[in-house]
Formats: structure tokens, sequence, C-alpha cells
């Protein structure tokens, strides 16, 4: 804005200054100052006005200290917006009633700050400071607080101002909404083999596709470490929702080059809907945290939509969760032993110690149902060291030399306190370590191999014995017997129940059994349970069997009397060949 100055009035400048006995050396010190400095006497005349002032004003210094104080607030009031003639008038109500005021305002591209304050002898100070670069930073701040900093995807702050006006548009105008919440499958395995930099650059590219699967309207957003959602707007038809939930999964699951890798992750999806599922963020985000459950538990790489029934469940699960953060305490927990008999000389050699649990309200709880949840929970290492104490304490009561097998999960194995653990059990229960057998499966082997194998012959030197469980069912178990001398290998049950089924399964069982005796390793048949597979397993040269026909786990107080008929049973005949 310009505003108009007669010659006339530049000339008093002089006198006014004088009159308020200014330095005219102090101009150019005002000038250099960044913040602006406007002075007004008691007639309401501009008496010192630096630069940054001015430039507001749009005149020189000098023009602006010419000016009635009037005629600066009406070329204020003229010059643009409804807000600058409200400031406007705020400046004459505080003139008036002589008191203090400050705002904001926007000058071209930058941002001020006006603060208005009395001085005596009736006239005014005015101080104008050049906040631009400061608001700028301000608005970048608040933007990088709603934005995921890796993959620039919204946060979870950013998402539930997205979905909060998602809903307000369903109340307002029925326009429904979805809500897609992922979780990334097999991601902790590229963390933990090929570092976080391979991961995060994973996360990005996993990020890439989302947005690319979207439209403008639908929002994506990273809310944790491998955990995505999408707001899906403007939602007519479940079919929409439901297309876009199987694009996801297809889309996340094809592989990914990352620094040289090939790498293949996938995702599962859990869905609700609104209003069906819910009319607010939290109703919505919980069911759709409870689908994703089920999509889990239903193998991975898949998607559910939220049913009323998961909340039932889901409830129960948390129950159970409770319940089992205090079994420890309470000795609700107990093992049951399955004996390992020898095909050779027919006499039991040692036995597995397996978890129960006897519940006070529902009885005994199914292993596959409560070791999964402690294994999710991190209550499986606290349950796998009271086992191995337990099994040690009830074996070194049992006639040597029979042994006791222990198995002894991933996470305990990650433990640094395995070793020692076991140690002390042994010495507190009086077992010699040779008649304490510890089982792993593959999966302990996958992680961190040099560490785990470090561990084993801690354990071997010890004196105690390491056998790999469920041998065959998964990728490398013969490089891992090239790796490590293990004593004893366990052939998966899914092998023995192929033996009568297909036509391969003798050959598998005498290639393991071969291979156990070629290493001087002992071979033992899980899941034997009809006389016809023992007979088979025989022949093919396995020597020891674990299975419901030898016996079905039972109780520590009740082993005694089993191991007793046992020994006074005949020897059964053994034929030499098979029919």
């Amino acid at each position: 804005m310009s505003l108009p100055l007669r010659a006339s009035t530049v000339t008093q400048r002089a006198s006014d200054a004088a009159a308020l006995d200014q330095p005219p050396a102090l101009r150019p010190y005002l000038d250099a100052i960044p913040d602006g400095l406007l002075l007004i006497d008691g007639r309401g005349r501009v008496v010192l006005a630096s630069g940054p002032v001015a430039s507001l004003i749009g005149h020189t210094g000098a023009a602006v200290e010419a000016a009635p104080l009037r005629t600066l607030l009406r070329a204020f009031a003229r010059a643009a917006t409804e807000r600058r003639r409200e400031q406007a008038g705020r400046l004459r109500s505080a003139l008036a009633r002589r008191e203090a005021a400050a705002f904001e305002l926007s000058q071209a591209a930058r941002r001020l700050t006006v603060a208005m304050h009395p001085a005596e002898g009736g006239g005014w100070s005015v101080t104008v400071s050049d906040v631009s670069a400061r608001r700028a930073a301000e608005a970048r701040a608040e933007e990088l607080a709603r934005l995921d900093p890796l993959t620039e995807l919204p946060n979870r702050l950013l998402l539930r101002e997205h979905l909060d006006e998602a809903l307000a548009r369903l109340r307002r105008a029925g326009e429904g909404c979805a809500l897609l919440l992922l979780d990334l499958d097999r991601f902790k395995p590229v963390n933990d083999t090929l570092g976080h930099p391979v991961g995060d650059a994973l996360l990005v590219k996993v990020a890439e596709r989302l947005r690319s699967a979207v439209r403008a309207s639908d929002t994506v957003a990273r809310i944790g470490g491998d955990e995505f959602v999408i707001l899906q707007t403007k939602v007519e038809n479940p079919a929409e929702t439901q297309a876009l939930a199987r694009r996801i999964v297809d889309l996340i699951g094809r592989t990914y080059m990352v620094d040289g890798h090939l790498l293949t992750i996938g995702a599962s999806v859990g869905v609700a809907l609104a209003p069906a599922d819910g009319k607010d963020a939290d109703r919505l985000l919980k069911n759709a945290d409870l689908a994703l459950y089920r999509a889990k538990l239903d193998g991975r790489g898949l998607f559910r939509f939220f049913e009323p029934e998961m909340d039932a469940r889901m409830q129960a699960r948390r129950q159970l969760e409770l319940d089992m953060r205090q079994a420890l305490a309470r000795r609700e927990f107990q093992l049951h032993y399955q004996p390992q008999l020898n095909l050779e000389t027919d006499q039991l050699t040692g036995c597995e110690a397996l978890i129960r649990w006897r519940h006070p309200e529902r009885g005994m709880v199914s292993p596959a149902e409560f070791i999964p949840l402690a294994e999710e929970i991190g209550l499986i290492v606290p349950i796998g060291e009271w086992v191995m104490r337990q099994a040690c304490r009830d074996a070194a009561g049992w006639p040597a030399p029979l042994t006791v097998a222990v198995n002894v999960s991933p996470a305990q194995f990650k433990s640094d306190r395995l070793v020692e653990m076991i140690v002390s059990a042994l010495a507190t229960s009086g077992l010699p370590a040779a008649r304490l057998e510890v089982e792993i499966t593959e999966g302990v082997l996958l992680q961190e191999s040099g560490r785990t194998l470090q561990t084993l012959h801690r354990l071997r030197d010890l004196g105690v014995r390491v056998s790999m469980d469920d041998f065959g069912t998964g990728y490398s178990s013969l490089s891992y017997l090239r790796s490590f001398p293990f004593d004893k290998i366990k052939i998966d049950r899914s092998f023995v129940s192929d033996l009568v089924s297909k036509p391969d399964g003798e050959a598998i069982i005498r290639a393991i059994a071969g291979l156990g005796k070629s290493l001087g390793m002992t071979t033992v048949a899980e899941g034997v349970e009809t006389a016809e597979q023992m007979h088979r397993i025989r022949a093919e040269g396995c020597t020891d069997v674990q299975g419901y026909l030898i016996s079905r786990p039972v109780p520590a107080e009740d082993l005694a009397a089993l191991l007793a008929r046992h020994r006074a049973r005949p020897t059964p005949s053994r034929p030499g060949a098979r029919p």
C-alpha cells in the first residue's frame, strides 16, 4: 500500500525530532535493528519510524514520521482483508482506552507481530517484529509431528485427525469409510538377518506400494514398526473395501529388490467398516485390530473383516493371558512324561517332559492353545525355566540311566542365562548332566547361528545331550547336522503317519535312519500309534520310538508304576522280516 503525504508535513519532521531530543545520528542504528520501532507523541503524530516499520507502511522513515497516526490507520484499514480491518479497529479501540494491544499480521510473504504500549506524556511506542522464519519453523515442526520420519506417511496423530474428519462426514452426510489395519509378515527376519538399514529401505518400498494402491482421498499411515493403516473414504459398498484389501495383500506379497537382496514378505489385513463396525475412532481401531489378529491366526497373508464374535474370542484370550501370568505362582502347571523305547533292547531309555496346565475353572488347557500365547506375550522363558528345573528334580528320582528330554524354545536360546540356568537346575536337583537331553527345533538354529552353535557346544561340554526335534520339517536340517554333532534326531510324526498311506513313506524313514546311523546318532520316530507302524519303523533301522503305542504322557506321580509294569511284561517277539 502507499500513503499520500504532503511535502509540508515532511519538513516539520526536524522540529518534531528535536522536540523529542532524538539525535539524528541515531537513525542508522535504529534502521539496522531487525525489529521495527514506531514512536507517537501525545498529539497523535509519528515522530520516529525505523526502517522495518516504514517499509511496512510503504514509504521511507522520513515520510512516515511526518504523517498523523489517523492517516496511517486509515491506510492500514484500507489495505486489504477483513482481518486487516478488524485489526485496525482493535488499534483504534486500544488508542481510545489507552490500553496495550498486540496482534499478528501478514505482509507479502512475511509474518509480523505488532505490540503497542502507552508511553508517558500521552504518546505510544509500537514495536514490529518479523517472525516469518520462526512461524515457518513452527509450521514445519507441526507438519513433521504428524508424519512418520522414515516413510513420510501420516503417523498415528494425523491418521486420527483424518479419521475424525471422515467420521464427522459420516454423521453429517452418511458417507461411509473403512479402516484397514496391516501387519507385515516375515519382516522381522529381514531386520534380524540383513540389518535395520535394509529393513528401513524395505519399509519405504512398502509405503510406496501402499500409496500406489489407494485414491487421493484415502489416507495411508504408518503407526508402528511394521504396522500400517489405510483409511478408505467414500465407501458405498463393502465390495470396494474387499477389492482394496485383496489388492494390498497381493502387492505387498510381491518380491522386492533391496540393496541387491531379493526379499519376499507378506501382509495380514484386518478390516473394520463404518458405520457397521463402529461410529467412533477407538471402536473402529479396536475392531480392525481384532480382525487382523484373526487373519494372523488363520495363516497370515490373508485379510479378514471384523465379525462381532471376534470380540468375545479376544476377551477370552485376554482372560487366558491374565490367568497364565498367575499360573506359575499358583503352581497350576505340571509335567507329564512320555517314555521312549529302544527297539533293540526293548527297554525304556528315557522320557520327554511335556507341560500341562490344569486351569482351576477350565480344567486342562491344551498346550496348542497356551504355548503360542506364552511365546507371544513373553512368558515362554520363565515357563521354560520352570519346566527345566522341575524335569531335573523329577528325573533325579528315576532309576539310572533313564534320561529326561526337555524342549528349549528359540526365545530361551536368545537368553544369556540359558547355560547358567541349566547348570543351576542340574546342581540343585543332583541329576547328572549325562541324563539330561535338550531338544531344539530348527527354528533355534535359524537365529544367530554362530551364537547358537557356541551355546550348544557349551552344553555339550557340560555333558548334556542335544537332540534335533521334528527332523525333516525345516529347510536346512541336513546342513545343521553337519555343523553340530547332535546326539539324537527325532523324526517328525508326519513322516510316521505317512508310512502306510504314502508310497515313499518307508523310503524317507529308511533314509533318515541310515543318516543317523552313519553319523553315530540315535534316531527316534515320534507319533507311533499302531503295531504296523512300529513293525515298519523297526524294519527301516530306527533305534527308538515314542508314541501312544508305548504310552500316553503320564503325570510324574504315575511314572514309577508305568516303569514297573514295563519291566514286568514279557519281551515281545520281533519278526525278522516285513510281511
